[in-house]
């Protein structure tokens, strides 16, 4: 058989290819040619036939078929035969296939070899893909060449008890002893490996981290002896002495000395020494610098200390390189809460940040100028931050503007500077802001009683003409509604009045809702303020009556929907529509970890509290009951039957939901819409609620066994039952939503539809979070009423947000066999 072609030949015959699949022939054409020699037996060829092979999989072709040649590589007596076989290895096996322990016993012996060299194969192999089975097999030969005096092997022992540590942490203790003498070896290769090994025992194990912690005055002085020893060529790198030895031994400080007085005041010196004789001209120093940095705060360094280590950030600010300034803006933010005065120091530098081009670096330098804001520089950040709102790409906008709000609600030197900086944030930015800008800005309007007549001629002003932040536009449109006869009576003392008519206020509200720039919500807050100005207003009435008529056809449901309201509050209600549209007081802001129902803000659904009321205590007539939702008939609500069944038929509804799309199922009823500043409205009590001062409810269940309704990508829903004492055809249902993954579930909503044979109400949940690692639960109520003891079909529909994606699933339940009467045979299941 001919003599295959070297290395360099076929690398120099695959270089000429011009096509990949030129390239893809040859290689093909080889892999058979070593494929023949491989099984021919030839020794003399196979050191070569393998590193060509090692040269494709480095191109990305397969190779594994050489990996038994590896292995008898290794099992040869000749040095270049090992050589190669260890690479193949390193190259081609690892711990997940079983062939990598046939290598076990070639390395032990290895490792046991006259020559250095071969030792040095055999630990660097153990080293990159040693198993734990392995490792814990020849743990022994590498403690052993641990603590020989040949300097080559103690490096790379160290380096490999490292990986054997990673492997199989109860082995640490094996390495100790060895450990004692590491440190006072000359050899830079042993002491870099050495504080390597050291680093990772320490942060592995709290007893080897007290244990080392004698160690910080032998490491002080090794790196002080690096610092202030002279040129030496074999470690210089750009004029200073071994870089990578003294960022290693600064990164094991960091982590002797943390939360450890004695450890952190020992090293001080030695810190301040690092972070005062490096040159910074060059990388090399500037990453030697940042360690001792990362090392100072760490530690329980002195406040001068803290104070140095920020003005090496400050200075990294001033680099031309744009990682180190992006190093620094990180660093300045994480420490910008425990050091905020020094921080403050480099404000301006931080602040000119903002005009980088470089969009990473804008980034945490706007987070950073967040941070620093307080009552004293207000004033100038936000100047600062408006600015930077005004010229900054799309999606710095929202939460720039998130972070204008969350300042100027907290540092706001007076209500007028608030709603000033919130009305620039809206003209400016206004499609970006989050959903609840808009009714905050509203409570703070409405709380802010000496601004009402300034407030909304600045909001008259802003939108005349321009209807593109739409935001803008609604808390107008609601200041005008609210305070329209302030702005015709010119009553502003803090600036020059504008003349404005009745019919002008009204040309502006009519643009708003015929423009095509304004959203449904939009347009329901300008006929919501035109109803108000009704009562505000004395020479345009008519006009208000229809404009109002008019929208009673719109093709817009909410719109039709409200228009129709107040037309009858008009017609049928006038000597109530005053009262109705009186001015709104002044609102207080309550948070609540109560009940939430969704609502609309801004045009998108958020959680908003929900106000709850007790139960009626005394007994009710059932036909000034509320009624139960029907949620298979859409949005109507269709009353109860009572417990003696009547002819009475139930109100429009239709076969059971196609996958309840599009329907409001939340569980509250379809509230008539109302002025935008409308108190939210409580869930109606259940029928059957106060007909009898007894409890309704078993405490436990009786006869109605628990089961699981829905499990799935670890969302888990459990239904409970409990039975009326008083009604046996009505059943209360709990479900108790859980979550196992290891991230929140947010916005989640459950909704329920049954056939119209049946009557149905849901309760408010009692979170809209569902906690990770089942730490808590949601819990719901179901509320069912069954006249006709009809076998129960319940389809379910759950949305929530998970890991950043929006999530929807249905799920059909049915209560089989036996079960309409809510008895329970034992082989009774949910399909």
């Amino acid at each position: 058989m001919p003599a295959p072609i070297r290395l360099r030949e076929l690398i120099r015959t695959i270089r000429t290819a011009r096509t990949q699949a030129e390239e893809r022939e040859m290689i093909q054409k080889e892999c058979a040619a070593i494929r023949s020699s491989f099984r021919e037996e030839d020794n003399t060829y196979r050191c070569r036939n393998v590193a060509k092979l090692l040269y494709m999989h480095m191109l990305g072709y397969p190779a594994h078929f050489g990996q038994l040649e590896c292995l008898k590589l290794i099992a040869s007596q000749k040095f270049t035969d090992k050589r190669i076989g260890y690479l193949g290895a390193m190259l081609l096996l690892d711990e997940r296939q079983d062939v990598h322990l046939l290598m076990t016993n070639c390395i032990k012996n290895d490792l046991n070899h006259s020559t250095q060299y071969v030792q040095g194969l055999a630990l660097c192999t153990l080293g990159c893909m040693g198993s734990s089975e392995m490792c814990r097999d020849l743990a022994g030969e590498v403690e052993k060449l641990l603590k020989t005096s040949n300097s080559y092997l103690r490096k790379k022992a160290a380096l490999c008890a490292v990986h054997v540590i990673r492997k199989v942490p109860e082995l640490m203790e094996m390495f100790l002893p060895a450990t004692k003498n590491l440190l006072n070896e000359k050899n830079h290769g042993v002491l870099h490996t050495s504080v390597v090994l050291l680093t990772e025992m320490c942060e592995r194990s709290p007893d080897m981290l007290a244990h080392f912690r004698k160690l910080v005055p032998q490491l002080v002085r090794i790196l002080k002896n690096l610092i202030m020893s002279g040129y030496s060529p074999e470690h210089d790198v750009s004029g200073i002495s071994d870089p990578f030895l003294q960022v290693r031994i600064l990164r094991l400080l960091r982590i002797l000395g943390r939360n450890d007085d004695d450890s952190s005041e020992a090293m001080n010196d030695i810190l301040a020494q690092v972070a005062t004789n490096t040159e910074t001209s060059k990388n090399v120093g500037n990453a030697i610098l940042y360690e001792t940095v990362l090392t100072i705060m760490d530690i329980k360094s002195e406040s001068g200390l803290r104070v140095l280590a920020i003005n090496i950030l400050g200075r990294f600010l001033l680099n031309n390189d744009k990682n180190i300034r992006y190093v620094a803006l990180t660093s300045l933010l994480k420490t910008v809460q425990t050091d905020h005065n020094a921080v403050q120091r480099h404000r301006s530098t931080i602040v000119d940040c903002l005009k980088d081009l470089d969009v990473s670096i804008k980034r945490r330098a706007m987070e950073l100028s967040f941070a620093l804001v307080n009552g004293n520089n207000i004033r100038g950040m936000m100047k600062e931050l408006l600015y930077f709102l005004d010229s900054c790409e799309p999606e710095f906008k929202a939460d720039c503007a998130s972070g204008i709000f969350l300042a100027a609600e907290k540092y706001a030197p007076s209500k007028r500077w608030h709603i000033d900086t919130i009305m620039r944030v809206l003209t400016t930015a206004g499609s970006y802001v989050r959903d609840d800008a808009v009714p905050n800005l509203i409570q703070l309007i409405t709380n802010s009683v000496e601004m009402h007549a300034y407030t909304v001629q600045r909001l008259y002003k802003a939108i005349l003409g321009d209807y593109s932040q739409q935001p803008l536009v609604q808390v107008a449109a609601w200041c005008i509604g609210e305070y329209g006869d302030l702005l015709v009576s010119g009553q502003c003392e803090e600036e020059e009045p504008i003349q404005v008519t009745e019919d002008e206020v009204l040309d502006i509200l009519e643009s708003v809702l015929i423009s095509n720039m304004s959203t449904s919500v939009t347009r329901g807050y300008a006929l919501t303020a035109i109803m108000k100005l009704s009562t505000r207003f004395t020479c345009t009435v008519n006009r208000i009556k229809k404009v109002v008529s008019i929208y009673g056809s719109s093709i817009d449901v909410e719109l039709q929907q409200r228009a129709v309201e107040y037309n009858a509050l008009f017609k049928k209600y006038d000597h109530m529509r005053s009262a109705l549209l009186e001015r709104m007081p002044v609102m207080e802001k309550v948070t609540t970890n109560g009940p939430t129902e969704i609502v609309q803000t801004n045009g998108e659904t958020e959680p908003a509290p929900l106000e709850t009321k007790p139960p009626p205590s005394g007994p009710q007539p059932t036909s000034q009951a509320n009624d139960l939702l029907d949620l298979l008939g859409g949005n109507d609500i269709t009353p109860v039957i009572p417990t003696v069944p009547t002819s009475k038929p139930a109100s429009a509804g239709g076969e059971l939901l196609d996958l309840l799309g599009d329907i409001n199922l939340t569980g509250a009823p379809a509230a008539a819409p109302a002025p935008a500043s409308v108190p939210q409205i409580s869930q109606p009590p259940f029928l059957l609620d106060g007909l009898s001062s007894q409890p309704l409810f078993n405490d436990i269940t009786t006869g109605i066994p628990s089961i699981t309704a829905y499990s799935k990508n670890g969302l888990k829903i459990e239904f409970t039952f409990e039975r009326s004492n008083t009604n046996p055809s009505v059943t209360v249902i709990t479900i108790q939503a859980s979550n196992s993954t290891e991230l929140d579930m947010t916005d989640f909503v459950f909704q329920a539809a049954v056939p119209k044979t049946f009557q149905l109400q849901l309760l408010s949940p009692s979170s809209s979070i569902v906690p990770a690692f089942n730490t808590g639960t949601i819990t719901q109520v179901i509320k069912v009423l069954n006249p006709q003891k009809q076998q129960l079909r319940m389809r379910i529909k759950l949305t929530y947000n998970h890991k950043g994606s929006a999530m929807q699933d249905l799920a059909e339940e049915l209560w089989e066999g036996g079960c309409d009467r809510w008895q329970v045979p034992p082989n009774c299941t949910w399909a």
